[in-house]
């Protein structure tokens, strides 16, 4: 049947829908013929039995177990095993491939809009490059590059903003015109094309012949790989360790990995959890010979059309291509969620469904015009695992010890090699080799109910390559539970932006602002309404609701012990607060949290939202593994807390109690149990914009009651509300780092200015301090400057490229204007020789290099630092 025809023909659906196993029968015979023509006999062509249990001898224990045998557990028993890891044990329950990985359209790329994922692509192809010639299984790599399409304006600035974030990365890439596209794919409709990013040496593998060859190598360095081999129950032991139970016996692990992709689900309730994961119907069609396809002498690129919702790529000498189609069209196999997966299913399909994907059809064929003659030979409609936000899940899983998870993959092939040599490293060396916490399981919570992970799907499913925008908002299943005692008074005066469940006002709108959500490359709706709030908290006084920061409380008799070891910084006294780190064993800060002793032994820890389980995890594996006698609670979703900031704070706090507010009596950085207005409240001197103010911790049945005292003791000093922009914008002029920008597991707290919370003259040998002492000996290479921007209508956002004599010598870490000096702002990361105030830079923001200069921070002095200058030159004049 021909592409052109198809509208016509699914009228007569009996003549398009084939049963699965046709559909599993074609596509074995179209793999079988690609691995024959592309890379010759298979070597392995009897996996199955040479690997079978039979005849092999039963392991009872394991250093580590595997729990599946796709291609991200295989590679991962590869990475162990020839990492030296002795005891690598990997169970399938049925054959290699299983799942989802046998019907992988099996594209590779070097291209992730994130930052860190980049790594995991690029060792991923280096990888498959590489591996024929280490195993002598042949893997099928193509690798005809692959462009992206911009065929709008907006798409056009897209790209400009992934090339400065991408020039910093060793992953080739370029920016190229529409004559350069039509050269390298010259069968592409030009008309339709504005520009493009083209990534030499992607391309696509064959699933199944990777997944061969990582196993090969997991045999050829001591991994053991059993199938069929399901495991039926896990049952932790009180040391840590685990029981894991087979048809064929029970293996005693050290550690367990759930690799299982859409059974995932299932492993994860053996032991009581509900991983938030849902299977999707992911399409695409396989054509036959084109004659024009055929002529070629080279292989076609694989393109990416991004209005077009599709990738296409060169089969043989026909054409592959599949859709994503829009949230409204696309399905779920959400039975599997509530009922289970069906205990056959592996390598079969699910029935296909022309009429979701022609709207992506047509685009395909008005960009490729080859297409309307081509006839379609096959059609696979097969389930890949989806997390709510598209991205999987992989590290160890906090409140259950070793337990590791690596599943969610909707791009499994490409992951699959980086993958399982992110988690071996991690794995042996105790600690992630670098940040990649945006796919940290503990990013969800009880709050990821199966509800909200099936309309999140739907929502990542469709928006698959949606314009990719700074601050980018997404709606659905918003919101939670998860939702401050203020929401509801503030949901129609504010832009709610979403923060590990919580909804938290980014920006106010006043009469006469522009109010909807307004993404842009370029300042937008929000700039002078953030202005206002900005000028507010410098000027007055202004209200934010921190309720999303993660909240722990840490008590007993070896808690002092406990948090010297796990701190960077000196215990804080009783009644004191101070801002500490947690570095790893190679000195990377993995945390930064306030540490508040508010009574003898017992202490409160306040993190970021997006760090509340990635660093409670931290704390509770060292107090398991130091058997410290410690109480260690989560208090994030019962206490509130909202921030009261600005030249008036106290002025207006003062009105609602009896305690002394005084700069005398209550300094910076003290906290104390008291009342506001006869609310009980722990009151903390500290504010992330650098202004006086104090946070004030509470139960959350009392914000909405806290709240609007606090607003009506201050309506003579004009108070009013502000958002966590205008706090980035603050704490930004006072050159206060983030964690999660100007510091994470790839850098170390000396380069990142962190000298003064590092005390490595402390008694205590904290976790770290022996790797900064040796990193402060060797001398720094690179430094976390201050810069000033002359811009036009773009600011710095982080991740641009820095540049030096026509080089790229560096990255932004984080960006903003500053409404103080009208000049944008960023916090950069560059050679230490090109670290001093004064030096002149440039930063590339939408393909333009803006004039910047390194400048001695901060910008603004915090309060504390104003009086007490204003204090030493009032006693010079005495």
């Amino acid at each position: 049947m021909r592409l052109q025809h198809v509208r016509l023909l699914l009228q007569k659906r009996d003549h398009l829908l084939q049963a699965r196993g046709r559909v599993h029968a074609a596509l074995t015979r179209v793999q079988e013929a690609r691995r024959t023509v592309s890379t010759g006999p298979n070597k392995e062509s009897n996996e199955k039995s040479k690997s079978s249990i039979l005849g092999k001898r039963w392991k009872d224990t394991a250093e580590t177990v595997i729990i599946g045998g796709g291609c991200v557990g295989v590679s991962l028993a590869y990475h162990l095993a020839k990492a030296g890891m002795k005891d690598v044990v990997l169970l399938e329950k049925s054959e290699l491939t299983a799942g989802s990985t046998w019907h992988a359209a099996g594209l590779t790329t070097y291209f992730h809009p994130g930052i860190n994922l980049k790594k995991i692509h690029y060792y991923s192809i280096k990888l498959y490059e590489d591996l024929e010639e280490e195993t002598g299984q042949a893997v099928g790599f193509h690798q005809p590059g692959s462009l992206r399409i911009a065929s709008t304006p907006t798409r056009v600035d897209e790209l400009k903003y992934q090339m400065t974030r991408g020039r910093w990365h060793p992953n080739p890439q370029y920016f190229i015109g529409p004559e350069k596209a039509k050269e390298l794919f010259p069968l592409l409709n030009i008309d339709k094309v504005l520009a493009g990013l083209y990534n030499p040496g992607d391309g696509h593998i064959d699933p199944y012949s990777l997944t061969m060859a990582l196993a090969s190598g997991a045999r050829k360095y001591g991994a053991q790989l059993y199938f069929p081999a399901q495991v039926t129950n896990l049952t932790p032991r009180s040391d840590g360790t685990w029981d894991v139970g087979t048809p064929h016996g029970t293996i005693h692990a050290k550690r367990i990995v759930n690799a299982t992709g859409f059974w995932a689900r299932e492993v994860g309730k053996l032991i009581g959890l509900e991983h938030p994961l849902i299977p999707v119907h992911h399409q695409y069609v396989v054509t036959g010979t084109v004659p024009e396809v055929k002529a070629l002498e080279k292989e076609l690129p694989v393109i990416r059309d991004l209005e077009g919702s599709y990738y296409l790529r060169q089969e043989r000498d026909g054409l592959l291509f599949g859709p994503y189609e829009s949230q409204e069209k696309m399905r779920l196999q959400e039975s599997w969620v509530t009922d289970g997966v069906p205990p056959g299913f592996g390598k079969e399909l699910f029935e296909s469904d022309l009429d979701r994907i022609m709207q992506h059809v047509e685009a395909a064929m008005d960009m490729v015009p080859v297409l309307r003659n081509a006839d379609i030979i096959n059609i696979v409609s097969g389930p890949i695992t989806y997390s709510p936000d598209i991205l999987p899940m992989v590290g160890p899983h906090q409140g259950v010890q070793n337990y590791w998870v690596a599943i969610g993959f909707g791009y499994g092939i490409i992951h699959a090699g980086g993958i399982g040599k992110f988690l071996s490293d991690w794995i042996i060396g105790g600690e992630p080799p670098f940040d990649l916490i945006e796919l940290d399981p503990n990013r969800y919570g009880k709050w990821t109910n199966a509800k909200y992970t099936a309309v999140k799907a739907r929502e990542s499913y469709g928006f698959n390559n949606i314009v990719g925008y700074p601050k980018e908002e997404r709606f659905a299943g918003r919101p939670t539970e998860r939702i401050s005692g203020i929401y509801e008074e503030l949901k129609t005066k504010c832009s709610m932006g979403f923060h590990a469940g919580w909804e938290q006002p980014h920006w106010f709108y006043k009469p006469g602002d522009e109010a909807e959500y307004k993404p842009s490359f370029r300042r937008t709706n929000w700039f002078e309404p953030v202005r206002r709030e900005y000028k507010q908290v410098m000027e007055k006084v202004g209200v934010i609701d921190l309720t999303p920061f993660g909240k722990f409380t840490v008590k007993g008799k070896d808690a002092i012990k406990l948090l010297d070891h796990l701190f960077a910084n000196t215990i804080p006294k009783e009644g004191y607060t101070n801002i500490s780190h947690m570095l790893t064993p190679r000195g990377r800060v993995y945390a930064e949290l306030t540490v508040s002793h508010l009574s003898h032994g017992e202490f409160l820890l306040i993190t970021g939202s997006g760090s509340e389980l990635h660093d409670l995890r931290w704390i509770e594996e060292f107090a398991a593994h130091g058997r410290y006698n410690v109480e260690i609670v989560n208090v994030t979703d019962e206490v509130g807390v909202l921030g009261v900031a600005g030249p008036l704070s106290r002025k207006v706090l003062q009105k609602l109690t009896s305690e002394d507010l005084n700069d005398s009596a209550f300094k910076f950085l003290h906290g104390r149990r008291m009342d506001i207005a006869g609310i009980p409240v722990t009151a903390i001197r500290i504010s992330y914009t650098g202004e006086l103010g104090w946070e004030l911790y509470h139960q959350r049945r009392d914000t909405s009651a806290l709240y609007n005292k606090i607003m009506q003791a201050g309506e003579e000093e004009g108070i009013d509300n502000f958002g966590t922009y205008a706090m980035n914008a603050l704490r930004l002029e006072k050159a206060f780092r983030a964690w999660g920008a100007e510091m994470n597991c790839d850098t170390d707290p000396l380069e990142a200015g962190l000298h003064y919370f590092i005390k490595l003259n402390k008694q205590a040998d904290f976790i770290g301090k022996r790797a900064v002492q040796q990193i402060k000996e060797r001398g720094l290479q690179r430094k976390l400057v201050y810069l000033t921007l002359e811009t036009d209508n773009v600011d710095p956002e982080g991740n641009e490229s820095i540049w030096h004599s026509g080089k790229v010598v560096g990255n932004t870490t984080s960006g903003t204007f500053s409404y103080s000096t009208n000049k944008s702002l960023a916090f950069a990361y560059v050679p230490i020789q090109l670290s001093a105030a004064g030096q002149k830079l440039e930063v590339e923001l939408l393909g333009k290099h803006y004039p910047a200069t390194v400048i001695q921070e901060p910008l603004v002095f915090t309060e504390p630092t104003r009086n007490r200058l204003q204090k030493k030159g009032e006693g010079a004049k005495v």
